[in-house]
């Protein structure tokens, strides 16, 4: 009698191995951030915050482009109200990060949650929620996003204190034009998520209010940009939610 083989259902993978896939995925991302922390480095080792508020920035805020932002604002003499309000409203769209991965999160003891919390960036969120696209019931994807986090962190860092060590030596290096890498990382992220008139129309209109605020004082067109786009995200998005059994419209 010929014996009956089944196939068992892939083991899960572990721990390790999510948090060295989650760094692997984040591989790319780490490329088109290395300059732009070559470049803030650089230039706040030149500015009043010196090497080590540059590293005790990159260390403690970890945002990169508010970080720029604020040294800006820093140099043209705003005061902190104004910085603080500005990088404030630049980094709104990570409560819009939150809560998109907020049901994968919300069983996670809270240290993981403040952990991830800091750790998640525009690059982070673009790797971690293709990952928890897939429904395949792993039991440890949160480790994959610490992954990716610690990498885009460890990344930051390293870069941060090599801009500042050769900021002094070479000035020219913010002159380069390698803040363009910035631009890409965006491009790069942005672009695969349009897929829906909502997100189309928010990144529509964010870059319109932009570009017609670029010469307002204190980077006011960005924060009025990153109101604007949020309106609209949050207008659109309750116009195509189901009305409520027997409201009307």
């Amino acid at each position: 009698m010929d014996s009956i083989s089944t196939s068992s259902p892939p083991h899960p993978a572990g721990r390790s191995t999510e948090f060295l896939h989650g760094a692997r995925d984040t591989l790319p991302l780490l490329l088109g951030a290395a300059p732009f922390g070559l470049i803030f480095g650089a230039l706040a080792s030149a500015s009043p915050l010196g090497v080590i508020g540059a590293l005790a920035m990159s260390a403690l805020v970890f945002a990169g482009s508010a970080q720029f932002i604020a040294l800006s604002l820093l140099g043209s003499g705003a005061s902190v109200l104004v910085v603080v309000f500005t990088t404030l409203v630049v980094n709104l769209r990570h409560l819009l990060y939150a809560a998109s991965l907020q049901p994968q999160m919300a069983r996670l003891p809270q240290r993981w949650r403040v952990l991830l919390a800091f750790w998640l960036t525009d690059e982070t969120y673009a790797t971690v929620h293709h990952r928890y696209t897939r429904d395949d019931g792993a039991p440890f994807k949160h480790w994959y996003t610490a992954g990716s986090g610690a990498a885009m962190y460890l990344n930051w860092l390293g870069w941060t204190a090599l801009g500042a060590g050769l900021g002094a030596a070479s000035p020219a290096l913010t002159h380069l034009g390698l803040e363009f890498a910035l631009v890409a990382t965006f491009v790069g992220i942005v672009a695969p998520l349009l897929r829906e008139r909502p997100g189309m129309a928010v990144a529509l209109t964010a870059a319109a209010v932009a570009l017609a605020g670029r010469d307002l004082p204190y980077k006011l067109g960005l924060m009025l940009a990153a109101c604007a786009g949020v309106a609209v995200g949050v207008w659109m998005d309750g116009r195509r939610r189901p009305a409520p059994v027997g409201e009307t419209r």
